[in-house]
């Protein structure tokens, strides 16, 4: 297998983008990251989306967005594993280079999940649930992420208001980043009086719903000496766990994130400790910590306690949500991979916003989760 890396980044703001179709957002994402690369030749296209079909009415947008963006005839399918799509579609770029099948493959994200009302996309995004045994006695993700909460909380004796470290870091990291949603500071007083959602879970320990495209142009390794932009990918691994809650041995440990995380220290030949960011899938205050967890950032229960003590802000010994995460920058969710990618590759060369550049970067890791933890991406970056 080859090496490879990233040569082009691009992304459109998160935002509700009432004036864009699905096509056209993901066509600006392709167009900036290519010319960001120097290319002009794409060989291989992956569409990392969710719900195209259900809340923009497209279906088979491989094709679609290749045809639109100039690139008819190649190879282009669109990839979907719930909110990991992303990071998803990433791997299958970083697979075809790899093998030797593809020299240069794009991945990217995309999602419109404002066409419709909350309500209808709440519905669309509880798919990623077990249909027969979550969704159809209405548990939503808001419920079900609720559900971990409370036995997180009950099995460590936290109070609710240690969460609030998370989204106050979130915001206060998206008001640099002018590709964000939320660009200003929230206070742990609005986190108290935040509107319920599904007890412990409030307005602010949820990501917002919202449109957006990103996209990444992947190449061997071997034919990008002496670029200065280029990022090594060194490993992007996958690894699932069951769909429904109820059949994990333990509600609050993410199997699929220990395993993944683990598989990508191995093949990059790294461990948690040489990790320098970490962009988390902060979908919700609890899935932050328990990512960091079974990532072997932090003892199970330990999470919270080294996060107030600021361990995890921009200046802390492992930044995370370094642009505003899921949380401030927003959260179109097939998309959202290959956003957190895009931000971990920014840091490495150094072109995040100066309020939010981590120095000195020679490790960033992302991780994309699908579902309430059954699909998990990782991926770690290097110079």
């Amino acid at each position: 297998m080859r090496k490879v890396a990233i040569i082009g980044l691009g992304q459109t703001p998160v935002r509700e983008h009432w004036d864009y179709s699905i096509r056209q957002l993901a066509v600006q994402a392709l167009t900036e990251a290519m010319k960001d690369a120097g290319r002009s030749n794409l060989d291989a296209l992956f569409v990392g989306n969710m719900l195209s079909g259900a809340l923009a009415e497209q279906e088979h947008l491989g094709a679609l967005i290749a045809d639109y963006a100039g690139y008819a005839g190649i190879e282009a399918v669109k990839i979907e594993a719930a909110c990991a799509s992303g990071g998803a579609a990433v791997r299958q770029a970083v697979l075809a280079v790899a093998s030797g099948q593809v020299d240069t493959a794009a991945a990217v994200g995309v999602e419109k999940l404002t066409e419709f009302s909350g309500k209808f996309t709440s519905k669309g995004l509880a798919t990623a649930a077990d249909a027969d045994y979550e969704a159809s006695i209405g548990l939503s993700f808001a419920a079900l992420n609720a559900l971990m909460m409370q036995r997180y909380m009950y099995e460590y004796k936290v109070p609710k208001d240690d969460f609030a470290v998370f989204p106050i870091n979130a915001h206060h990291n998206a008001r640099f980043n002018p590709n964000a949603m939320f660009q200003y500071d929230i206070t742990l007083r609005q986190y108290r009086k935040a509107k319920p959602i599904a007890d412990p879970i409030n307005l602010l320990d949820s990501s917002p719903i919202s449109d957006g495209a990103a996209a990444l142009i992947i190449v061997p390794l071997d034919k990008v000496k002496g670029q200065d932009n280029a990022v090594e990918v060194v490993a992007c691994e996958m690894a699932t766990d069951t769909l429904d809650l109820a059949n994990r041995k333990n509600a609050v440990w993410l199997k699929a994130a220990e395993k993944s995380s683990k598989k990508a220290y191995s093949v990059a030949g790294v461990g948690p400790g040489d990790i320098d960011l970490f962009e988390m899938h902060d979908a919700f205050s609890i899935v932050s910590v328990l990512s960091l967890e079974a990532c072997g950032f932090s003892e199970a229960g330990q999470t919270l306690k080294k996060a107030n003590e600021g361990y995890f802000k921009i200046d802390g010994q492992l930044p995370v949500s370094t642009m505003g995460g899921l949380k401030g920058r927003g959260h179109p969710v097939g998309a959202t991979g290959v956003y957190q990618i895009l931000e971990a590759a920014m840091q490495i060369r150094q072109e995040a916003p100066g309020n939010i550049q981590v120095p000195d970067v020679r490790y960033a890791m992302a991780q994309n989760i699908g579902g309430s933890g059954a699909t998990i991406v990782t991926t770690i970056l290097s110079k």
